[in-house]
């Protein structure tokens, strides 16, 4: 006898394999956002933390500078205390000076062993293993030109907006709880998720129709929680935008300031070495000039470290070619132009 081969196939009235198709789809592409936006978080972290050891270096070797021109001031004065022309008193001040500004090095150096530690957990390594590379603000440079509005369409390189908003002008925060990509895209939030769980057998009583209105209303929950990541993104982004904005105005100032407390201090030292100023005068340019100098590290690692969190606002950066002339603004502290402005009622969804 001939054995006979049955096939069967129950059609899909009602779209129920359908659904469960679109359900896998959905909760595929969940999974390669969540993975996105854990790549996005490991190499924000990883940036951050080469901006603050860059940080770190900087005020050391300028504490260390401070220290040495503090060196310098004291031997001027014991040379005059030798010769009668300077006080005891004017010779223990400075020492005292010095050792103030000596006594800033031991936590520096140890705040930057720290943060070398987290730079090699961050590349994956032991302790042990550290990583070669090392971070210091003189080799880190801000791109050429920092945005002062973007069109909206990057921002949908997020993981967490997904490609769903229209093109329009808005103003761009550097996520620094950036595991909040993620968890946007926690299961049941999906569209397709929810919409799947609507086919149910026909004649079931109220069933069916409980279920669609619970999928209904999941569905509606999951439109809101959209519109909040939207909303926070566009803050984010504002955030970001605003912040460089300061920033800019922020390092023209500390830069000024530096070169003017250095002349100053310069000043001081030839009228000291002539016998022309007294020791106050010397111990107030010394520390206005120390302030002036860590204050323009932070401020430069300050603006790199805003503009890395635009970056990371923007789910990974911008293409060149959306770089207009306008941009550069932001990078000269003028004020935004009406397009920084986010356009006013609902979010698009």
């Amino acid at each position: 006898m001939t054995a006979k081969k049955l096939i069967s196939f129950v059609p899909d009235v009602w779209g129920g394999n359908a659904r469960q198709v679109e359900n896998l789809d959905a909760v595929t592409e969940q999974q390669l956002f969540q993975l996105e936006a854990a790549y996005l978080t490991l190499t924000s972290n990883v940036v951050a933390a080469a901006i603050q050891e860059a940080s770190l270096r900087g005020q050391i070797t300028e504490t260390k500078r401070v220290i040495d021109i503090e060196r310098r001031l004291l031997d001027i004065l014991k040379r005059q205390f030798d010769a009668g022309q300077a006080a005891k008193a004017d010779v223990l001040a400075q020492e005292a000076a010095l050792a103030a500004a000596e006594q800033l090095l031991p936590p520096l150096e140890k705040q930057l062993a720290v943060q070398r530690d987290l730079l090699t957990a961050l590349a994956g390594q032991l302790s042990s293993d550290e990583v070669a590379q090392k971070f210091d603000l003189a080799h880190m440079k801000l791109p050429a030109n920092l945005p002062i509005s973007l069109p909206s369409k990057l921002v949908d390189q997020r993981p967490d907006v997904a490609a769903r908003l229209p093109n329009f002008m808005l103003s761009a925060n550097g996520g620094t709880s950036a595991y909040n990509l993620a968890q946007s895209f926690t299961p049941g939030t999906g569209f397709y998720t929810l919409a799947a769980g609507v086919t149910a057998p026909i004649f079931d009583g109220f069933t069916l129709y409980n279920k669609q209105k619970a999928a209904e209303a999941g569905l509606d929950q999951a439109e809101a929680q959209y519109r909040a990541t939207v909303i926070a993104a566009f803050q984010n982004v504002a955030d970001s935008l605003r912040a460089l904005q300061a920033d800019a105005r922020a390092m023209q100032a500390a830069v000024h300031a530096e070169e003017t407390a250095k002349a100053s201090l310069d000043i001081v030292e030839k009228q000291l070495n002539a016998g022309q100023v007294n020791q106050t005068a010397v111990l107030n340019a010394q520390q206005t000039y120390l302030t002036a100098v860590v204050t323009r590290v932070q401020t430069q690692a300050t603006r790199l470290s805003d503009t890395a969190a635009l970056f990371m606002a923007l789910g990974g950066g911008w293409p060149t070619t959306c770089m207009t002339p306008v941009w550069r603004q932001c990078a000269m502290g003028e004020p935004a132009p009406a397009a920084l402005n986010l356009p006013s009622g609902k979010p698009p969804l």
